[in-house]
């Protein structure tokens, strides 16, 4: 595989990442616990949603198709999409919304953190415009995780279970594919192991001042990469695109 299709591969990989867990943030605008958090939590999604653009269009233009974010976000069907089974699991309360973003900031940040020596320019400026945003998505869904574990019984309860349920989807996020290992080997992407390591040791930081336990022995559940989802994904794309397919040459003029 050579380093531009696997560049393509990537930007979609973490293009479609970010665009599926913006969405499903989003669907808690003003539904949020309280009215800080509501705004707080969409502006993660915004973040996000901004991440998606850029990639999205990267990998357009990759691929040489004429295509742009918009067509790859409204315009693939499931099997198309090369997401973290991770980022489309359902909100579920607020504890599994919670832990599902602290898995995905703590990666998120270690990654990007290895991504600033990219000798891509483009990822290395995205890297270094993106942390800034991530930091802050680390931040809050990890003040939130003690929040819950070091509080009631109920709320403890709740991200332990959240923690627990959320888990197996964890392993993905450092499966090294082809076009990974063709795009480390030319120091255009940290290595996994390293961002492993360094998520490791935050995970477990966070976790022991909430209280918590880390499940051993979980089955990791993986496919996202390959297109191969959970339900959860094909019925939010059906809401996501439902606009565009609906009337496929409308436009806002």
């Amino acid at each position: 595989m050579d380093v531009k299709e696997a560049l393509k591969i990537f930007a979609l990989n973490h293009g479609d990442d970010a665009l599926v867990l913006s969405h499903r943030i989003t669907e808690w605008c003003g539904h949020g616990p309280e009215l800080e958090e509501d705004i707080a939590l969409s502006n993660v999604g915004l973040d996000l949603l901004g991440q998606a653009q850029s990639l999205l269009n990267y990998a357009g233009e990759l691929g040489g198709e004429g295509k742009n974010a918009d067509d790859l976000a409204y315009r693939r069907r499931e099997r198309e999409f090369t997401s973290l089974l991770l980022v489309e699991q359902p909100n579920g309360n607020y504890a599994n919304t919670i832990a599902r973003q602290f898995f995905y900031d703590t990666f998120h940040y270690y990654f990007l953190q290895g991504l600033k020596n990219s000798q891509d320019e483009f990822l290395k400026g995205f890297a270094e415009k993106s942390i800034k945003e991530v930091a802050y998505h680390l931040r809050h869904s990890s003040k939130w995780v003690i929040i819950f574990g070091d509080g009631t019984d109920e709320s403890h309860q709740k991200i332990q279970e959240a923690v627990e349920q959320i888990w197996k989807y964890t392993g993905e996020m450092f499966e090294v594919s082809e076009a990974y290992s063709t795009l480390q080997k030319a120091n255009i992407l940290p290595n996994l192991d390293e961002v492993k390591s360094n998520y490791q040791t935050k995970i477990s930081e966070v976790l022991a001042e909430a209280k918590l336990k880390i499940p051993e022995g979980t089955f990791m559940s993986t496919g996202g990469r390959n297109g191969i989802h959970t339900e959860n994904l094909g019925y939010m794309l059906t809401e996501m695109q439902y606009l565009v397919r609906t009337y496929p040459d409308a436009n806002w003029d």
